[in-house]
């Protein structure tokens, strides 16, 4: 039973301390929506989305006012469209259609993003997979809405290595198809190791084929409240580390309550089961809302001085070991988002030279995801690209966890300038680069073996 002084203490979080319901994502297979026709297969795909999903915006608003629970986007996820286009597409302008198409189904029914323009690749890849991976450049430069995601590697199959060099070269060039735009098309696209089915966060959503045929997944925020827990926690004196750890777990577990309610609401007025609740921390530009903040509470001058990785580890458990109380079905990422650009104190600390991508990966090792909306210069080769997207991978696939990369060489910019990409992907000083070479190793073909403990049947 919900009683007044949880009510209360929910409004504060909200009206003080910037938590809301970062996403509500509607999965969407479109496994029934293949066929020998790509004009038919875009037709399909049209009918669907804008038939599951036309009252998912004005549901999410409904909830929204009635509950006064800000809920920030509404998102579709899809089924990988590699998987779809494999019978009617023979070039890469053919899967450019149906990328059009998805754009065009995203507006009409009022979604920010629309997720699934993807392909798993971890073990090998068809035709179908490396047209579509080929199409991603261009396909991005000429659509708004839409997310890409690849998955090159898994603990199970290990690292496609094939995959990580096409990766390097095809973010390079979405770079440079969007250069007017600051390259944001790389914003839009994420390389992904041990990727999820029912991700509801961008840009690596997709609806897995072993979900329902729709499904509704929430994914919570909250940073600001942590970080105002923590520094109520010690105003008194320093806490010590199991009223730090109950802290975090307390904190967490009211903020998963929320989006416990908003998912069974949404899930009850669209008709459509409930999936998952992401109890992610996911941070937005907004001074306060900042994963870093929180690390700086927990005791470190800055996120990137010694013990960040400790801190994040910790901050990570507590959130996890909180959520799952709150909610029978947790999945997705669930954790602590470390993007670079969306988080304020992650930027100010990169100015401030105590943040760098070679911290940033140790990092990843104990966190949610990876390396994530780091913009570098320009000119730096798509072999080290790969290089980057190889070692995340193997951090993945051996501690048997997501990892992910989302970087943005943003043409005609260097170390030292600032690039601005808007609203939640925020701005970004740009970052150096080891600069010696990975060419020799990137060129090798085939794929990195699986790990020993990956043999468990």
């Amino acid at each position: 039973m919900i009683n007044i002084s949880e009510v209360l203490e929910t409004n504060k979080m909200i009206e003080q301390e910037n938590l809301d319901v970062r996403t509500i994502t509607m999965g969407i297979s479109l496994l029934d929506c293949a066929d020998a026709s790509l004009t038919t297969t875009c037709e399909k795909i049209y009918r669907k989305i804008t038939t599951l999903a036309q009252d998912l915006v004005k549901t999410g608003e409904e909830i929204s006012r009635e509950f006064a629970i800000p809920i920030v986007n509404k998102r579709i996820s899809i089924t990988p469209i590699s998987l779809i286009g494999s019978a009617c597409c023979k070039i890469p302008a053919d899967y450019v259609e149906i990328a059009k198409t998805l754009d065009k189904a995203a507006k009409e029914v009022g979604v920010n993003f629309l997720g699934g323009y993807s392909a798993i690749v971890s073990k090998g890849m068809t035709k179908s997979d490396e047209l579509l991976i080929r199409s991603i450049p261009q396909a991005l430069a000429e659509t708004e809405r839409i997310c890409s995601s690849i998955n090159v590697g898994s603990t199970k199959t290990g690292i496609n290595m094939d995959a990580v060099r096409l990766m390097g070269e095809i973010i390079k060039q979405t770079a440079e198809y969007t250069k007017e735009q600051d390259s944001l098309g790389c914003a839009k696209l994420v390389v992904l190791c041990n990727a999820p089915d029912d991700n509801p966060f961008m840009a690596g959503a997709f609806h897995g084929v072993s979900e329902a045929d729709a499904i509704i997944n929430v994914g919570v925020s909250g940073p600001g409240v942590v970080k105002y827990a923590l520094e109520q926690m010690d105003k008194q004196q320093l806490a010590d580390f199991e009223t730090l750890s109950e802290t975090i777990k307390k904190t967490a577990f009211k903020i998963t309550r929320v989006g416990q309610l908003v998912a069974q609401e949404a899930s009850k007025r669209l008709g459509i089961p409930f999936g998952i609740i992401d109890l992610s921390l996911a941070p937005t530009p907004a001074v306060g809302d900042s994963v870093a903040d929180i690390l700086q509470c927990m005791g470190v001058e800055r996120a990137g001085a010694p013990g960040t990785t400790a801190c994040l580890a910790m901050l990570n458990d507590q959130v996890k070991k909180g959520g799952v109380m709150a909610s029978s079905y947790v999945g997705g990422l669930s954790g602590a988002f470390i993007p670079v650009s969306e988080d304020q104190g992650m930027i100010d600390s990169v100015i401030a030279g105590a943040l760098t991508i070679e911290k940033l990966e140790a990092m990843t090792c104990v966190c949610s995801v990876g390396l994530d909306m780091i913009a570098i210069p320009g000119d730096t080769t798509a072999a080290t690209i790969s290089g980057i997207i190889a070692d995340e991978s193997a951090i993945g696939m051996v501690n048997q966890k997501t990892t992910a990369v989302r970087i943005i060489p943003v043409i005609g910019k260097k170390v030292g300038d600032t690039v601005e990409f808007g609203g939640l992907l925020g701005y970004a000083p740009i970052m150096p680069v080891n600069t010696f070479a990975c060419d020799r190793f990137i060129n090798r073909t085939g794929r990195i073996p699986a790990p020993i403990h990956s043999f468990k049947n």
